[in-house]
């Protein structure tokens, strides 16, 4: 579709080059506003995630291999919001792309990057709930915060070299120079058997990995409320059903978590095998998810709330502020 000035001069992306895409037309009032809106979604997006990474980075009590997950999810939505959301942002508004062939490949690798390890943390959350869960007695041996470092890490690793093999292997570097693509585009033409390979073990695996073991904590979870009904005496009674509570209640904030992000995630990826026209509002919707996880943790965690009141009235500057127990501060 061409669009046209109010003279009916069609405008080029680079006006310079024969093959430039023609230039998409926003009336002033539209191009203000979309800018003002994006500008500050991306800007929540980053402040929301940083205060979940100064958190955590900071007090020493909360270098739990759970909470390491949630900061290696924290820092994937903080360069959503840093990195992909303002250029996606200039791309959209101007409907043309302006920062050249190399950056358009490396934006892509990275847009998938991050999306993919976003899931991969899930996917990490979703074992390590389960093993809390349903098999608390192994748990600190099973899971330690070196296996978890090391789960992190492998699985950004390997999220990396996926996203690289996928737009290399899809002609990204032949696809800059076909005659059908203008010049001020920022595309890869996935081949049918990616696009079903991307689906499969980007989301579809993921996915049913993780609804299976939700409801097998679920399952076990209701078992163990029937034993702890049926024990005897009040101080082991007291005991099993605080740390069974504490177990519960993060597994079911990391459960919104999770179901969240499939909600925003799960029509994005059925409408990317049709490339319909709405992926766009499906692609930012997607995005927001990125800013609803802190948002997430400062309703259901009281640690969150107490450590972001000490980042906003500066007493994280004090001398050994690292070592306050943010647990029995809010009283939790």
């Amino acid at each position: 579709m061409a669009y046209e000035t109010v003279d009916h001069e069609t405008q080029y992306c680079f006006p310079a080059i024969n093959s430039s895409c023609i230039k998409g037309k926003r009336s002033r009032h539209e191009y203000n506003i979309m800018y003002v809106f994006l500008s500050l979604l991306s800007a929540c997006t980053v402040f929301l995630n940083l205060l979940v990474i100064i958190s955590i980075s900071h007090f020493k009590k909360l270098h739990t291999p759970t909470n390491l997950i949630i900061l290696s999810l924290a820092v994937a939505d903080l360069l959503i919001g840093l990195i992909v959301m303002p250029v996606d942002a200039i791309k959209l508004v101007e409907t043309c792309w302006y920062f050249g062939d190399t950056y358009c490949g490396l934006f892509i690798i990275t847009v998938g990057l991050l999306l993919s390890t976003s899931l991969s943390n899930l996917v990490l959350i979703a074992v390590d709930r389960y093993l809390a869960v349903c098999q608390p007695l192994q748990y600190p041996q099973k899971i330690t915060t070196t296996k978890t470092l090391i789960s992190i890490c492998l699985s950004w690793f390997c999220c990396s070299i996926y996203n690289i093999a996928f737009v290399i292997s899809n002609g990204y570097f032949n696809t800059l120079h076909r005659p059908d693509v203008c010049y001020g585009q920022c595309i890869v033409m996935i081949s049918p058997a990616w696009r079903f390979t991307d689906l499969t073990f980007s989301f579809l695996f993921p996915c049913i990995l993780i609804i299976s073991v939700y409801l097998r904590i679920f399952y076990v979870a209701q078992q163990q409320v029937k034993v702890i009904n049926s024990l005897k005496g009040l101080k082991c009674v007291m005991k099993v059903s605080v740390r069974r509570k504490s177990e519960s209640k993060a597994t079911l904030t990391l459960g919104i978590i999770v179901t969240v992000y499939l909600v925003c995630g799960i029509p994005f990826y059925i409408c990317s095998l049709t490339e319909t026209t709405t992926m766009t509002l499906l692609t930012w919707i997607l995005y927001v998810n990125s800013g609803l996880n802190p948002l997430i943790y400062a309703l259901f965690y009281r640690w969150f709330k107490m450590s972001v009141k000490h980042i906003f009235t500066l007493r994280i500057l004090q001398p050994a502020s690292s070592l306050l127990d943010i647990f029995t501060d809010c009283h939790s």
